[in-house]
C-alpha cells in the first residue's frame, strides 16, 4: 500500500511535468481514495477503460490521455460528465501524463516504441525535444524490414509513403499525432520518419524530400509508456498493477 500523496510525488519526480508546455493538466486529474493498492494503466481514460479498471478492482488509474483534450471548454457535460461521475462515485484516483509520458528517456512512449522496433535514439529533435532519432539497424535497416517490424510488434500495417527508396541510415520517430514533426525529422537527417498519424501534406513532403513516412496508428504507438511507468510505480511501492487494453483503430 502507498499513500496517494506518495504516489503523486513519485510520478511528479519521475516524469517532471513542470518542464513541459502542454494543453491540459498533467498529474492527478481526479482525486480519489487516500490509500493506493491496485493500479490500472491504459492509453486513454475512456469510459470503457474506467469501467474495466473498476471491474478489476483498481483504486488508481494511470493513463496517457486524460480527461481533457485540446479545445475543450471544461464544462462537465455529456461524455466528460459520465467519465467524471463514474470516477467520483467509485472514489478512484486518475493520474494522466501527456507530453511528459511521451518524452521520458527510458519509460516513455517513444523510448518504449523504439525498443520494440529495434531503434535506439542518440539525439532528440522537434518542439520540446519530443522526437527521437537514431541509427537504422536490425529490423530498421530497410524500409520493408521496418514496416514488417511495425506489423509484428504493433499488430497492424503501417501506411507507408516510401520516399525515394534511399537506404535507411537514420530513423526518426515520435508516437501519436506527431505528423507535424516530419519536417523537423527531415532537417535532423532522417531517412525515414515513423509516427502514429498522417495528414494530407505529409505524403507530398515524403515524395518531395525523399524521406519515407510511416503512419502506424496513434493508439498503437502509445500503448507502452503508461504500463511501463505504472510497473515502475508498482515495483517501488509494492502495489498490484494491470495494463488494460481498450482497442482503438485510430
Amino acid at each position: 500500500m502507498a499513500e496517494r500523496s506518495e504516489v503523486e510525488a513519485f510520478l511528479q519526480q519521475l516524469l517532471r511535468p513542470e518542464a513541459f508546455k502542454d494543453y491540459g493538466p498533467n498529474g492527478l486529474q481526479v482525486e480519489g481514495r487516500r490509500e493506493v493498492r491496485r493500479v490500472a494503466s491504459g492509453v486513454t481514460a475512456s469510459l470503457a477503460f474506467i469501467d474495466a479498471a473498476l471491474a478489476a478492482g483498481a483504486d488508481t488509474l494511470l493513463v496517457h490521455h486524460g480527461l481533457f483534450w485540446r479545445g475543450q471548454d471544461g464544462c462537465l457535460t455529456g461524455w466528460l460528465k459520465a467519465r467524471v461521475a463514474r470516477l467520483l462515485a467509485s472514489d478512484v484516483n486518475l493520474f494522466a501524463y501527456h507530453l511528459p509520458l511521451d518524452a521520458h528517456a527510458e519509460l516513455g512512449n517513444n523510448a518504449q516504441l523504439g525498443r520494440r522496433l529495434g531503434l535506439v535514439a542518440d539525439a532528440r529533435f522537434g518542439d520540446q525535444a519530443l522526437g527521437f532519432i537514431g541509427p537504422a539497424a536490425g529490423t530498421a535497416d530497410a524500409l520493408d524490414t521496418l514496416a514488417q517490424a511495425v506489423r509484428v510488434q504493433l499488430g497492424r500495417d503501417a501506411v507507408v509513403v516510401p520516399g525515394d527508396g534511399r537506404p535507411l541510415r537514420r530513423v526518426a520517430w515520435c508516437s501519436g499525432g506527431a505528423q507535424g514533426y516530419f519536417e523537423a525529422a527531415v532537417a535532423a537527417g532522417a531517412d525515414a520518419f515513423l509516427t502514429g498519424e498522417i495528414s494530407e501534406p505529409q505524403a507530398h513532403l515524403a515524395r518531395e524530400t525523399g524521406v519515407a513516412f510511416l503512419a502506424c496508428g496513434h493508439h498503437a504507438t502509445e500503448r507502452y509508456g503508461a504500463p511501463a511507468v505504472a510497473a515502475e510505480l508498482a515495483q517501488h511501492f509494492g502495489l498490484e498493477h494491470r495494463f488494460i487494453e481498450i482497442g482503438n483503430p485510430a
